[in-house]
């Protein structure tokens, strides 16, 4: 499998297989494999560490959950709902050679989760790159207040 680079989650074990040229890992969530992007490496992440540090279930995580935006298909990368089904936390993951350090590139990451949240109306966001992780929450869907930590 192709190494890719050490992110700033615990260690997780991924099952691979080599399909054609790409490798693809078994999504738990999902319940199917998927194709190993740079993307993909910082989500399985994400996804292991919301279910081993906040005890989620795999039916409480939604990957690719659709979202419309002016009328165009979106999807966000990563929601959490609770158990009645109401969303908590939409995720927005990019590769880890996404530079958080640029503000202008943060900043177009924030508004991404932002737009997605207009639509799912979850309390809390999240960007990562594996690398940097940002949390925010919010009342009312305009302002969000950097947090230090998730609310499940």
């Amino acid at each position: 499998m192709e190494e890719y680079r050490k992110l700033n989650f615990p260690s997780i074990t991924l099952r691979a297989t080599r399909q054609g040229g790409s490798v693809s890992v078994w999504d738990a969530v999902r319940q199917q494999y998927v194709v190993l992007t740079p993307e993909e490496w910082v989500r399985q992440h994400v996804v292991a560490w919301l279910m081993d540090s906040y005890a989620l279930l795999p039916v409480q995580i939604i990957i690719e959950y659709p979202v419309e935006i002016n009328g165009t298909h979106q999807r966000a990368d990563v929601v959490v709902v609770d158990k009645s089904g109401a969303p908590l936390l939409v995720v927005e993951c990019k590769e880890a050679d996404v530079d958080f350090s640029r503000e202008d590139v943060l900043s177009e990451v924030y508004a991404q989760a932002v737009r997605y949240n207009a639509t799912i109306h979850a309390p809390q966001i999240m960007i990562t790159n594996g690398l940097r992780h940002f949390c925010f929450r919010t009342d009312d869907f305009c302002t969000y207040q950097p947090t230090r930590e998730l609310v499940f």
